[in-house]
């Protein structure tokens, strides 16, 4: 059972047409810059990544909003580490820095509380 004061958060991350745009090389770069993002999320401080869900097989395309390609559950202590995170897609290059990751993808996080029904 987590924290009372943690923050319940999913993070809804669409893929953009920039990214369907890319070239063959451009796209594998994304794609790399896209595991740092995920390995940065995990170990951004004051997050506890619970899992996550990617629809990739049964959606093609862009992802302007719902239904989003991928999707993280995590806990966080503030509002603060969950902006770190969104943040990451600002700072994340991709290839030779020209451009990061927020080029490519997008992000948004729905926080609120795990539910607990107490008998």
């Amino acid at each position: 059972m987590s924290q009372v004061n943690t923050l319940r958060v999913l993070f809804c991350i669409g893929v953009n047409q920039n990214f369907f745009d890319a070239t063959g090389p451009e796209a594998k770069q994304v794609w790399q810059a896209f595991g740092v993002m995920m390995k940065g999320m995990a170990e951004t401080p004051g997050i506890r990544v619970i899992g996550n869900m990617d629809d990739d097989q049964i959606m093609v395309g862009p992802s302007p909003g719902w239904p989003w390609t991928t999707y993280v559950l995590a806990d966080a202590d503030t509002l603060e580490c969950v902006s770190a995170v969104c943040n990451l897609f600002r700072t994340t290059p991709v290839g030779d820095g020209t451009y990061n990751l927020w080029k490519y993808c997008k992000i948004e996080a729905r926080i609120g509380r795990e539910l607990i029904i107490q008998h």
